[in-house]
């Protein structure tokens, strides 16, 4: 049996990230090992892995240790695999990407997931990382009145004006162009109580946030505007920059993440699994 006090857990920055060394994904983990990744992912809200030679069949037996994996609807699966790892992908002749603006994942499902497994297959030479912003920092940094202010709204969260669009040519972002399947609505707290560690994580983000529950998108834009200004600060964020077999494990309630798409010309390939998450409060 390994030792799991061998794995060694190194900040990333002052208030996101972590990098999790001293273990090889390919083989079974030890559950302090699970309880240890678990735990920064929960504080630190991503951890990141270095030099990982790991199968598509790997990918999943990590990612299934965590949740039950959630089946993508809009993105291209890799063959084989029932669906459960997608491929995030940019090929030379795109020049959009996945990704390319602040958000978090599937804020518009009723049961939002917990998080992502991104692992890199195909780089550019150069460019295409990945930024995070903690959004317990974001909430931590309000003042004590717009706490209190928020603490009693919900947002209203929707795939459908991202996904449902049709005036857009199929794969020029790389997606599978299913707009049909862009059905969701969701309505949450603007700051949740993080199910894993007990923190409160402002939950709104440019991408899929439409409104505030009873208000207008007149009424909600200049807050959300607010908002969304002061969670992007870089003092919130960390920069990853991507090496071959490197992964990122994020928790979508208490990140935000973008893709930045600096590579015009140049192919990237992700594989990505998503984990089933739980309801929020």
């Amino acid at each position: 049996m390994r030792n799991s006090s061998v794995l060694e857990v190194v900040p990333t920055g002052p208030v996101v990230g972590a990098e999790i060394r001293g273990v090889d994904l390919a083989a079974p983990l030890e559950e302090a090992e699970v309880a240890t990744i678990r735990r920064t992912l929960f504080d630190r809200g991503v951890v990141f892995f270095r030099d990982q030679a790991i199968s598509p069949e790997q990918h999943i037996a990590f990612a299934e240790r965590f949740a039950p994996i959630n089946i993508n609807r809009f993105f291209t699966k890799v063959d084989g695999f029932g669906g459960r790892i997608a491929e995030v992908r940019k090929e030379p002749n795109q020049t959009k990407n996945i990704g390319g603006g602040w958000h978090t994942d599937h804020s518009y499902d009723q049961i939002p997931a917990l998080g992502s497994i991104l692992l890199a297959r195909e780089l550019p030479e150069e460019g295409g990382d990945t930024l995070f912003a903690s959004m317990y920092a974001a909430w931590d940094a309000l003042s004590d009145g717009l706490k209190q202010t928020l603490s009693g709204m919900k947002a209203v969260h929707s795939s459908r004006h991202v996904f449902g669009r049709t005036d857009r040519p199929e794969q020029q972002d790389g997606r599978l162009g299913n707009a049909a399947a862009a059905t969701q609505d969701a309505i949450h707290p603007v700051g949740i109580r993080h199910p894993g560690s007990g923190r409160i994580a402002l939950y709104v983000n440019p991408a899929f946030t439409l409104r505030f529950e009873g208000w207008t998108d007149e009424e909600s834009k200049p807050l959300l505007d607010y908002l969304y200004g002061h969670a992007a600060r870089p003092e919130f964020q960390y920069r990853f920059q991507w090496q071959p077999g490197s992964i990122a494990f994020w928790d979508n309630r208490a990140t935000w993440h973008y893709a930045a798409n600096d590579y015009q010309g140049e192919r990237r390939l992700m594989h990505r699994i998503t984990l089933e998450g739980e309801a929020l409060s």
